[in-house]
């Protein structure tokens, strides 16, 4: 008997997926276990495997196809079988809508961001809608540098509609050059009101060291979300370095203790800088809290989340009530999030910077010794974590040495926290750093 492969629904907050590659095709052979196809989120991505062997009857979309969850992707089953059961009905639709029907609803949705493309992308004729042809050449934008989001890569209306609001206005001299030479307009031009005239324009010619390729979505949600964080807060960053010789002993310890058996779970120089973060939010809970514009979400529980360099971009994974676990238990979870994002496997709602009340973000590994984090808003602050380096201080009776400091990097939100507050809660990690007590 037939069976239908659906799109997968990754987590409460996920509506859709992007299908990015078909691994099988119509008349392959399947096995459990086979890759069916690969698709992402706006932030993670997963391979879809087969629970059944057969032969694929039919695939309802393309490679790049955005899908609602729950919808109807695939047919597997005996060569022969009638897959037209799975096509239409049901709450979701089986198969690819008519493209009417495809640009009305779509056009209802906000505005994707657009990607430049290729002129040698689009199929003349047949993909660009009407609707969104004709109002192309009103605004003045070149087909040649939208990537559509329809079925089958069709640029819609929207499309003309998102390449239009990444841009300034144009003067009617500005459009004319934009549709005769498909340049493209500048998010601010020097006209009045940052509109782009004829000299703003640059033409966006190929050229033979250099080749234009679309973003991923990742990286567009990546982008936006940092875009927004710098654009619609207040940010400041305080640096201040630990004495890092407390965590380097108790590092040490901890390697011990797995070499002598009596310990499973490595625990690393960044596991124990969260785990006194997470005694210095709970002595300044203003800090781990959300900044919602006329008021402040103060949680009681530390909900902390950790940034990890994956493939794919920069994933920020939570670990939820970080404040009820021991070191070893935390860097578990710490670890356990790590590899699910690095795998593609990790629940899309850990993903969301509003799961999160605060945040780490660790460049020591890569001899990093100042940065600047941007804040994952709501989040009211991010802590950046540098390498350690040799400093210079007093030991006593006026001999000096160098010891180890690790730095630290505080960027906070200033409409949430006053630069007193934030200093004093970046000196408190320092001392929960230098004055850690762990028995392993």
């Amino acid at each position: 008997m037939a069976e239908v492969i659906i799109m997968p629904k990754q987590g409460q907050s996920v509506e859709s997926c992007i299908l990015t590659e078909f691994k099988k095709k119509v008349g392959d052979k399947v096995a459990v276990g086979d890759l069916l196809f690969a698709y992402e989120t706006d932030k993670a991505s997963f391979e879809e495997e087969s629970k059944v062997e057969g032969t694929v009857l039919a695939v309802f979309f393309n490679d790049g196809d955005e899908i609602p969850v729950l919808t109807n992707v695939m047919v597997i089953g005996a060569e022969g079988e009638d897959i037209e059961a799975f096509r239409s009905g049901g709450e979701v639709a089986a198969s690819v809508a008519p493209v009417a029907q495809a640009e009305e609803q779509s056009t209802t949705s906000q505005p994707t961001a657009v990607a430049v493309a290729p002129a040698a992308t689009q199929t003349p004729g047949c993909g660009v809608s009407p609707r969104a042809r004709a109002l192309a050449a009103e605004m003045g934008i070149n087909l040649a540098n939208v990537a559509g989001s329809g079925p089958g890569g069709r640029i819609i209306e929207r499309d003309i509609v998102a390449a239009a609001n990444s841009t300034a206005k144009m003067t009617p001299l500005a459009k004319a050059i934009a549709l005769e030479t498909g340049a493209v307009a500048p998010k601010y031009g020097t006209g009045l009101a940052g509109a782009a005239r004829g000299a703003d324009m640059v033409v966006a010619a190929p050229t033979a060291d250099s080749e234009v390729k679309p973003i991923t979505n990742m990286r567009k949600i990546i982008a936006k979300a940092m875009h927004a964080s710098l654009q619609n807060s207040a940010q400041l960053t305080h640096h201040l370095s630990a004495d890092a010789r407390r965590i380097m002993e108790l590092r040490k310890t901890a390697k011990k203790a797995i070499e002598e058996g009596r310990l499973a779970t490595n625990i690393t120089l960044n596991d124990l800088v969260c785990f006194a973060v997470i005694k210095a939010l709970k002595q300044f809970p203003n800090v781990n809290s959300h900044f919602l514009g006329d008021s402040v979400r103060l949680f009681k529980k530390v909900h902390l989340a950790l940034a990890v360099d994956t493939e794919r971009g920069l994933m920020v994974p939570v670990v939820k009530n970080a404040d009820d676990m021991t070191i070893i238990t935390l860097a578990e979870q710490l670890k356990q999030i790590a590899t699910a994002c690095r795998k593609g496997s990790i629940d899309p709602d850990l993903l969301s910077s509003e799961a999160a009340s605060f945040t780490v973000s660790n460049l020591g590994n890569y001899g990093v010794e100042m940065f600047t984090p941007v804040i994952n808003l709501p989040q009211s602050a991010i802590l950046g974590v540098n390498t350690i380096v040799p400093r210079p201080k007093d030991i006593g009776g006026g001999v000096y040495a160098f010891v180890p400091h690790i730095g630290l990097s505080l960027t906070y939100d200033h409409r949430a926290l006053d630069g007193g507050e934030a200093t004093r809660f970046l000196k408190q990690i320092a001392i929960e750093i230098e004055n850690l007590e762990i028995e392993f």
